[in-house]
Order: C-alpha cells, then structure tokens, then sequence
C-alpha cells in the first residue's frame, strides 16, 4: 500500500490530530463496485467516517451531515460529488495525486464546515517523459495522457474517463430504451511551469456531467465544474505564498418533455474565490502559517419554465448573493524535544447582499417581514472568531498523546429531504432567518508506532457540539419554492464517539482494521416534543476491515468487510382510514433501526509481463460477495390478504453479487 524506503512515524511526532491520508495505491487496491476505484468509498473504511449507506457516495464524520463535509478538489468546492445519483464518485482516481481528510484539530487555513475538510490534490503530471494509460472496465472506459512542457520546468496531465451504458441502450430493440441515454463523463487537466526556483504556475480545472434521457417523456442532466490559477513564489528562506484563484459551479436541469406536463427546472450554486496564502518559518521549531480568501457565491435556487399547453405555471425564485471572508492565523511551536504546540484563530464571516426581496417568519412559518434590497446593499452579515488548538506531547520515540479543540462555523447550508445525494439538492446562504452552523469539538488520542513503524495504531475520543441545527418540516416542498426559509425549524446536536484504528504498512500482506462506537443526537423544540433524538447519521457501531497481499511479483489479493448498525429511521406506530385511503402516524422521530448492514467485497490484480514500452494488468473483483440483503428502504402498505395488518416491505440495492474485470494500460 504505501512503501518507502524508509518508514517513518509522522503519526506520532506530528501535532496534527483527527488527519487521515490515502495515496492512490491504496484506492487502487481496495475492492469497489463495477471496478469504478472511488476515492469516497474507500475513505469512508476509516474510522470516524461512515458510509451514508449503498449506492451513495455521501459519508458522515463525527456525527456531522453529509453537507458538513467540505470537499475540495485543487482548493476548488466540489459540491456534488456523485456520479448516477451517489454509485459512484466524481474523481477519477487516475487524475489524482494524494488524499488528505482533516476530521478534528482542523487546521486554521480550513473553514466554512462543520465536520470535516476533504482535500484531494490533481496529479501535476511527468515532466520528463510522455505516457499513456488507461482502463476498460464493464461499464466505463478511461484514459490519461501527460508529459513535459518544457522537460524538468513544466508539465500537462489530461485525464477523461466515461460510461457506455447508453450504447447498450441505443442497441435494444425495445424502442423506448433504444431512444433513452444513461451516461456521465468527467474530464481533469492540469499543467504546471517553473520559470525559476521561486516562481511557479499552475492551472487545472475539472468538468463533469451525468445525463439521464427517458425518451419523450422526461430528462435530467447535473454537473460540476471547477477551475484553478495558482501562484507559488519564494520569497526568501523564510516566507513563502500561495496566491489562488478559484472557480466553481454546480448546476443540474430537469424536463418533462410531455405536452401537458411541460416544464423544464434549473439551478445553480456559482463561486469566485481568491485566496492568499503564506508560511513563514521564523526558525527550524517555529512556523507561522496566515492568510485570507474572499468567496463570492452566487446561488439561483431555481426556476421552472413551461409552455403553452403545460398545466404547470412558470416559476422562479430570486437568486441570492454574498461574500463568505474569512482571515487566519496560526503558529505550530515545538517548544523541547516532547512538546509541541499547533494553534490560532481564524475569523469568518458572511455578507448577505441584495438585490431582492427578503422576509422574516416566526417559527410558524408565518411571514412576519419583507423588505426589498438594492444591489450591493447588506441584508445581513455574520462574524465569527473560530479557536484552533492542539498539543502533542511524546511519551517515547514511538508513541505520543495529542489533545486539539477547534471551532468551525458554516454559512452555506444543504436542503434535502432525500437520504442520498440527488441533483435537486438546494443550498441556501445564512440569512435574517438562518443562523450560521456552529460546532465545537474537543478529542484527545493516544499514538503509537511497533516494529520498526511497520505497524500504527491510535485512540482517539471525541465530543462535540453543535448550534443552529437546520431540518424540515414534515411534507416541505424544497423545489423552486421562494419560502423555503418558512420550511425550517432550528435546534442542536451532540456527538461522540471512540475511534480504534490499527494498521500495517508494509511487507506482502498490510491493510488496516477501524472500528467506531459512537452516539449523535440532535434536539428541535418543535420535534420530539423537544427530546434528543437519534440523527439520520447516527450509528453506534461501524467497523471496517481492509486486507492486501501480494502472493508474487504478478498477483495480488485484497478484500474488505464493513458492519454498521443501521441508520435510525422513522417508523408508524399506528394508521386510520381517510376518504378511503390509509394513513399512517408517527410518534418520535427517528426512534427506530434499519437491520445492521454488512458487506464482503474481495479483488485481484493480474500483472502483464514487463515490456519495455508498455504494460498492462488485469482487475477482478467481487461486490458482495455472500449476496446479502441491505434494506435500502422499509416501506409499509396494507396487507393484501387482510388489509386490517400491516406488512413491512424492504427494498435493497444490491441483493446479488456483482461481478468486475478490467484491463489496465500502460505505455
């Protein structure tokens, strides 16, 4: 998985606490569905970060929500990142260097989420040598091309990747499907040039669609695309900066292409961001790290558009406009040979601007205010002073103790009523109704490295706390709705939990085991009767196991097997007849269990013979391997044999085993 010539134990001496790091040897092993290596997937085998569930790319860290997650791509924000509605993930690992997840003593350069900060970085490219490689899998086929600009000062990297499903389809005889489309793409490309040893550029940028065509009667399409322009320069020895510009865009369109039913939806999340980032090592045992970014986002909720013969109206809802700033401040200050301090502040804020018209509600829903804003003039603004602070304090050469607490704040927030990641997800700014999100998290951990650093393992705890908590009420329309902020109810959190993770690095057989016991609770006084309740993420037990062994310079094996108590979910508690149709009621929310799920998945790699000029492998891989049944759903209807009973009906996703094999290349 990861190999070097000289194993270290960073994990130890490192003040940083709550940080995982992947690199892509070890996403290219782990076994995935349909082969599609996924960089989500195989973060979520970590412990403190679960899966949201099967065929769903969204994962929860520390009891946070999914949109609690900031994922960035080259520093840019990458807001959905799900292929086929959450199967699979936006990266595509050949276009990918390292994997960073930040879930606790985040650092202060890092902001604008609650829970984690997930930071992947695009390969630069060779800039010595040209190469091709790729793939061809079941479902997709992908390919990379790189090289030197200007050998040893510059290079390219371009790297696409694309499912064929719709080529099947066009090739049924079934005319419906013959006329339908399934497909995503993605396309990565970055480039590089040093002008000297302290001036660099470079430029990358990320597009990606998914498409979905029902022949003449309905269609949907979403994407994300991302660009980056970054500036190193040295100063001196001493300092050196970072100067960024940063784009982003999510947006998705869906039709109804019948007559009658007409109507064609759209919406989009817009970002600007410029960033200005130095280091400054005042001396070997003294660094300070400050800077500022100011984030311009730009949020068309939606709109609708019908015709003539549509029996639908034409729709729209006001864009929205801020400024998300933030500046920062940090020192990591080894003060002896033991101690070692990482801490610093970082103020945010968010600047809501017109135009538009904005009202206030009472926590009826019932509107209270509205006042119309020119452009450029605050409607509202948020400051918030957000602490950073951890201490490492080594025990031994091998093993340490870590303390951190840390404040984060998010302005930015996610309306969906859907427990997967879907298109139509809406985000919405904080506002004279929305409060920014705060969460306050304090862990400690014990680190420690054995034989040689060739085996880790860590123990951490966590608490947090959370404030200005956002759901829905029951039956809210999010969709092209102008009131949705009247949808809203406000309330708190807590989480926490243990962490256990023990993992070998080298040698012909390494992995990793991490298990999780955790609790999180969220608390709205208009929910429950305002009693704690278990959160849509929360899950008691989750344990992951990742095993890799490499039998001969040409095979190698690997598996892994994952368990998590299931989600917490609503259930009735009782039904009655109205105008001839049942109803069910609810009592508390969330106060009843999906099945436990679990999962085997093993893989093989084939290695082709050692060519000079190219080289070639063979993937194979079994998802599910023992065919289990995981409730996707519970559903509940009358009996059809005595409708006076209910029965429960379960949906899964995946009730098989599913089968992959793809052939790599290399020249």
């Amino acid at each position: 998985m990861i190999r070097s010539n000289k194993p270290n134990n960073d994990n130890v001496t490192s003040p940083q606490m709550g940080q995982e790091k992947l690199n892509m040897a070890q996403v290219n092993n782990v076994p995935v569905l349909l082969g599609e290596k996924d960089i989500l997937k195989t973060i979520s085998l970590l412990p403190g970060i679960k899966s949201a569930g099967e065929g769903n790319t969204g994962f929860y860290v520390r009891g946070g929500a999914s949109d609690q997650n900031l994922i960035l791509l080259d520093e840019a924000t990458v807001y959905n990142a799900s292929h086929f509605f959450g199967f699979f993930s936006t990266f595509n690992s050949d276009a990918i260097k390292d994997v960073s997840i930040y879930k606790g003593g985040m650092p202060a350069e890092y902001g604008g989420r609650l829970s984690s900060v997930l930071d992947i970085k695009m390969n630069d490219g060779n800039n010595k040598d040209y190469t091709v490689q790729g793939g061809l899998g079941l479902i997709s086929s992908r390919i990379k091309l790189e090289g030197p600009i200007v050998k040893n000062k510059g290079s390219f990297m371009i790297s696409a990747r694309r499912t064929y499903i719709d080529f099947f389809l066009h090739a049924s005889s079934d005319s419906t499907l013959k006329g339908s489309s399934l497909y995503f793409y993605d396309l990565n490309a970055k480039a590089n040039y040093h002008f000297d040893d302290k001036n660099a550029i470079y430029i990358s940028g990320y597009f990606g669609k998914d498409v979905l065509l029902l022949k003449n009667t309905f269609g949907t399409n979403w994407g994300n695309s991302t660009g980056t322009i970054r500036f190193n320069h040295l100063f001196n020895n001493r300092l050196f900066s970072n100067t960024s510009v940063v784009f982003s865009n999510y947006n998705y369109t869906i039709q109804d292409f019948q007559s009658s039913n007409y109507f064609k939806a759209t919406s989009q999340i817009t970002d600007v961001n410029f960033k200005e980032d130095l280091q400054y090592s005042m001396t070997s045992d003294h660094t300070l790290k400050f800077g500022l970014n100011i984030l311009h986002h730009n949020i068309a909720p939606g709109s609708i558009t019908t015709n003539s013969n549509s029996n639908f109206n034409n729709e729209s809802v006001e864009q929205r406009y801020g400024y998300e700033n933030a500046a920062y401040l940090s020192d990591e200050w080894r003060l002896n040979n033991k101690l070692t301090l990482l801490y610093g502040v970082r103020l945010s804020g968010l600047f809501l601007l017109g135009p538009g018209t904005f009202k206030t509600y009472d926590a009826a829903g019932n509107s209270l205010t509205s006042q119309t804003y020119a452009s450029g003039n605050t409607v509202k603004s948020y400051l918030n002073l957000e602490p950073r602070f951890t201490a490492s304090y080594l025990l031994s050469e091998n093993s340490s103790v870590k303390f951190s607490y840390n404040r984060n704040t998010q302005n930015i927030h996610l309306l969906s009523n859907s427990t997967s990641s879907t298109p139509t997800d809406l985000y919405v700014l904080s506002s004279n109704n929305i409060k920014p999100e705060i969460a306050d998290q304090a862990a400690t951990g014990y680190f420690t490295n054995f034989d040689e650093n060739n085996y880790e393992f860590s123990a951490e705890v966590y608490y947090k706390w959370m404030q200005n908590q956002i759901d829905y009420k029951d039956g809210a329309q999010l969709i092209v709705n102008p009131d949705v902020e009247s949808l809203l109810t406000y309330g708190s959190g807590r989480a926490y939990g243990i962490e256990l993770f023990l993992k070998k690095k080298f040698g012909r057989f390494n992995g990793w085991v991490g298990y999780t016991l955790s609790r999180t609770e969220l608390k709205f006084a208009a929910i429950n009767n305002g009693r704690y309740f278990p959160a849509r993420q929360d899950r008691t037990h989750d344990l992951s196991v990742v095993g890799i062994y490499q039998l001969n310079k040409r095979w190698t094996f690997s598996s892994d097997f994952v368990y998590g108590t299931g989600n917490a979910v609503s259930f009735p508690t009782g039904k009655y007849q109205i105008g001839g149709l049942t109803t069910f009621s609810y009592s508390s929310r969330n106060g009843y269990r999906m099945p436990s799920a679990n999962r085997l998945d093993i893989g093989a790699t084939l290695e082709g013979k050692e060519h000079k000029k190219y080289h070639s492998s063979w993937t194979f891989g079994i998802y599910n391997v023992y065919a289990h049944r995981d409730p996707y759903i519970i559903t509940f209807r009358d009996s059809k044999t005595n409708p006076n009973t209910t029965e429960a009906v379960e949906t899964s996703i995946f009730a098989t085993r599913i089968p992959s094999i793809t052939w790599n290349f290399k020249f």
